[in-house]
């Protein structure tokens, strides 16, 4: 189980406001949880690292993105409105009518969402999708210059939505991708921490993952750690809701357990390595096949100096990309559990060739 402490430390780790390019709060955030068990570090690029040092076995890299979608000012108007456009992918229908949540230069800006009402619309323009030209951000200012006393063009935001519990046991946050994944893999290493195996264990909350078209911040800790394994730990799509295609994405529901990726750049060794260890704890896990990119941290981690044997263990997540974004903590606790597990049986011997 997830106890009390992680628990706090998950929904602190949920609110802190942090879109690609701007982790630093969340960071701090985990590096101050990740200290209390391990040496931790932070990189240029945002990286934050956590190690727990092994016996003489080879190093495993776990990673979880920190960083979330969020919008940036592109501009001010003469009367106070600001303009935004999105960091990461968005379904622009879900930012109407919003509150957000902005990182100003003298502190937090909060604003709302305005577009012309429906009264005003022409029959033709509410069957359209609206769009971030259609939409600005009011946050109460006269003009400008009261406007630019609060906000400047650059800073980013993110939705006004904080993490509410919800019955079994699950949650919703606007932020459970991937910050769920970052505390998967640091409660995983403070799980292994208490009983460690021969393997050098690195947890890494790595940045921008959102907009990594080039491999993000995974891509430069794959290349410094140098790890012979890596296990990225992102959310996937559930599909215990109504309008998905079990057919095409296969069947994951909230409390089913971890989702384990097979195919396309993942390990084959690695990929046993998970599904044998969740065998023998009794862990129930669903299957998603990848036939070519994962669109997750896996993707620049296995191409890393001569090449990592690279996994990938996926949470199964509702309303993706929107203010509420809903997980099972049973799930979260599986997952760590299995991880810390799949750690403490790698050792000199493992052969990560696929032979």
């Amino acid at each position: 189980m997830i106890n009390e402490s992680s628990l706090a430390f998950l929904k602190t780790l949920l609110d802190t406001p942090g879109p690609s390019g701007f982790e630093s709060a969340p960071a701090k955030v985990w590096r101050t949880e990740a200290a209390t068990f391990a040496s931790v570090r932070a990189d240029v690029i945002g990286n934050s690292l956590a190690e727990v040092p092994g016996s003489g076995g080879p190093t495993i890299l776990l990673a979880g993105h920190i960083d979330e979608i969020g919008v940036i000012v592109t501009w001010i108007d003469e009367n106070g409105f600001a303009y935004i456009e999105g960091i990461g992918g968005w379904d622009t229908q879900v930012l109407v009518g919003q509150r957000l949540r902005f990182l100003g230069r003298h502190g937090e800006v909060y604003g709302v969402v305005g577009k012309k009402p429906i009264h005003l619309m022409k029959p033709d323009e509410r069957e359209k999708v609206t769009k971030f030209a259609d939409m600005w951000v009011d946050i109460g200012a006269k003009d400008r210059a009261e406007a630019a006393e609060r906000l400047s063009v650059g800073d980013c935001g993110v939705l006004d939505a904080k993490v509410t519990d919800m019955p079994n046991n699950r949650i919703v946050s606007r932020s459970i991708d991937d910050r769920i994944g970052a505390f998967i893999v640091l409660e995983a290493l403070r799980r292994y921490a208490a009983n460690p195996g021969s393997a050098r264990v690195i947890a890494v909350a790595t940045c921008q993952e959102e907009i990594g078209f080039s491999g993000g911040g995974a891509r430069v800790a794959a290349q410094a750690i140098g790890p012979q394994m890596a296990i990225a730990v992102d959310v996937t799509f559930a599909t215990d809701h109504p309008g998905v295609k079990k057919e095409e994405i296969g069947e994951h529901k909230l409390g089913g357990g971890p989702v384990l990726t097979r195919g396309s750049v993942i390990s084959p060794v690695v990929f046993r390595l998970l599904r044998e260890t969740a065998d023998s704890l009794e862990i129930p896990y669903s299957l998603h096949a990848a036939g070519r990119g994962t669109s997750t941290d896996a993707d620049a981690m296995h191409l890393a100096r001569e090449g990592v044997a690279t996994g990938l263990l996926s949470i199964p997540n509702r309303y993706m990309h929107s203010p509420n974004e809903m997980v099972s903590l049973d799930d979260l606790d599986r997952a760590a559990t299995l991880l810390a597990e799949v750690c403490r049986r790698v050792d000199h011997t493992t052969d990560f060739t696929d032979r």
